[in-house]
């Protein structure tokens, strides 16, 4: 697969504007890019940028803590599919898997998923490795696949850190082939998006995704 088609070039911050979101958007057509990740809110503006190309919108649900009901995230994911999103990048609920409560973060994902499903759109469960322990982020992984999540990706963005090689590695190790890899979160520059990929990420998240273009044309 070429270097552009593994990135969701993303813009999550709160305060994006409009006219940031069609910047981004024009940036995903000019290289390329698999799809934009925008918050659910910019779905619709991402949609009318992107109608007349082949980038996929991602909307981010429950984002970023996670912690909201799941009829919250099943709402908010009907509305982003509604309005022209084709992939659903959700946030698992920490809490309920540090207690380990499986049955509700099993139940949570599934939810998503299902609403996903009616809009021919497919789930990513974000799991915030950086406040996971090991055997957390394999029990995250293995829930998700049950739950029929198509993805397990590393990081909001948000938490106290992002994407690593070994929580890569491990999350790959941790669900079968039918399940892919997002990692995101502080991947700036081109070494770094080799490192995932080797370590087994099928798709990068990232702000810097232009910057990593350029740098690999110069290679």
């Amino acid at each position: 697969m070429k270097l552009n088609q593994y990135f969701d070039h993303t813009l999550l911050k709160p305060e994006a504007t409009t006219a940031q979101v069609l910047t981004l958007c024009e940036e995903a057509k000019e290289y390329g890019f698999y799809a934009v990740c925008v918050n659910s809110s910019m779905v619709t503006t991402a949609y009318e940028a992107l109608k007349n190309s082949d980038v996929k919108i991602a909307a981010v649900v429950g984002f970023p803590l996670g912690a909201c009901t799941t009829s919250t995230k099943v709402f908010e994911t009907e509305e982003a599919c509604k309005t022209g999103a084709k992939e659903i990048d959700m946030v698992l609920h920490l809490g309920k898997l540090k207690e380990g409560e499986w049955d509700y973060v099993y139940a949570d994902i599934a939810a998503v998923v299902w609403a996903a499903s009616h809009y021919g759109a497919i789930v990513k469960v974000i799991l915030e490795t950086c406040q996971l322990t090991d055997e957390e982020i394999v029990r995250a992984c293995q829930i998700s696949e049950e739950a029929g999540a198509a993805f397990v990706k590393t990081s909001t963005g948000f938490g106290s850190g992002g994407a690593t090689a070994h929580h890569v590695a491990l999350m790959r190790k941790s669900v079968s082939e039918a399940v892919q890899i997002k990692a995101s979160s502080g991947i700036r520059d081109y070494k770094t998006v080799m490192e995932m990929i080797e370590a087994g990420a099928d798709r990068i998240g990232a702000s810097a995704s232009v910057a990593v273009m350029k740098e690999a044309e110069g290679k």
